[in-house]
C-alpha cells in the first residue's frame, strides 16, 4: 500500500491530450492557409513551416505522454487506450506535414477545387476532434459523455463526406485529359488528404470506446 502511495497517480494526461489537439488544429489551419495562398511562394513557404512547427510540437507532446505512462502508477484511463489515442492523434499531425512535403517534392503547380474541399473537411474534422478531446476529463457528467459521442458521430460524417469527394476527384482525374505526371501528383495529394479524415475517424472511434467504458 505504501509503495502505491509513493508512486505518481493520474498525471496531467487530459491536459496533454488537449495540448496535442491544439497542435493538430494549428497544423490543419496552417495547411489550409498554405492551400489558399499556394500561388504566393513566400506565403507557401511560411505556412509550410508553420505546419512543420505544429507537427514537431505535437511530437513532443506525444513523447511526454508516452513517457508519463511509464512513470505513472495509476492512470485516469487504461494505459493501452492512452497509447492508442495519442499515437493515432499524432498520425493526424504527421499527415498534414506529409501532405505539405509531398506538394513540394512533387512540384505540384496548382491547387484544385478538390484539394480545397478535402482540406476544408480535414480542418473541420480536426476542430471537432479537438472538441471531443476536451470532453474526455468530464466523462462522469452524462451530458458531457453524450456530447462527446455526438461529436464523434459528426467526425464520422465528415469522413464520409471526404470519401465521396475523393471518389468524385478520382473519377474526374481519370475521365479528363490530364497529363500523366499531374494525374500521379494529384492522386497522391487527394489520397493523403482523405487519409487525414480517416485518421480523425480512428481517433473518434477510440474516444467512443473510452466514453463507453468510463462514463
Amino acid at each position: 500500500m505504501l509503495f502505491g502511495k509513493l508512486l505518481p497517480r493520474e498525471g496531467n494526461f487530459f491536459d496533454m491530450f488537449n495540448q496535442h489537439a491544439e497542435r493538430i488544429v494549428e497544423a490543419a489551419r496552417a495547411f489550409s492557409q498554405l492551400v489558399a495562398n499556394y500561388n504566393d511562394l513566400h506565403l507557401r513557404e511560411k505556412y509550410a513551416q508553420d505546419v512543420d512547427n505544429a507537427e514537431r510540437a505535437a511530437d513532443r507532446v506525444t513523447h511526454d505522454i508516452n513517457k508519463a505512462v511509464h512513470k505513472t502508477f495509476i492512470t485516469p484511463i487504461d494505459r493501452e487506450q492512452i497509447h492508442s489515442l495519442i499515437n493515432t492523434m499524432d498520425d493526424v499531425a504527421d499527415l498534414f506535414q506529409d501532405s505539405a512535403e509531398t506538394m513540394s517534392l512533387y512540384d505540384v503547380r496548382y491547387m484544385t477545387d478538390e484539394i480545397t474541399r478535402l482540406t476544408d473537411l480535414s480542418v473541420k474534422s480536426c476542430e471537432r476532434l479537438q472538441d471531443a478531446v476536451r470532453l474526455l476529463n468530464k466523462l462522469a457528467d452524462p451530458a458531457s459523455a453524450e456530447a462527446a459521442l455526438k461529436t464523434c458521430e459528426e467526425i464520422d460524417k465528415l469522413e464520409g463526406d471526404a470519401d465521396r469527394v475523393l471518389r468524385s476527384a478520382m473519377s474526374k482525374l481519370f475521365r479528363e485529359d490530364v497529363d500523366v505526371r499531374e494525374l500521379i501528383k494529384l492522386k497522391a495529394i487527394y489520397e493523403l488528404l482523405e487519409t487525414i479524415t480517416d485518421k480523425c475517424e480512428d481517433v473518434a472511434n477510440l474516444i467512443e470506446g473510452i466514453v463507453l467504458e468510463n462514463s
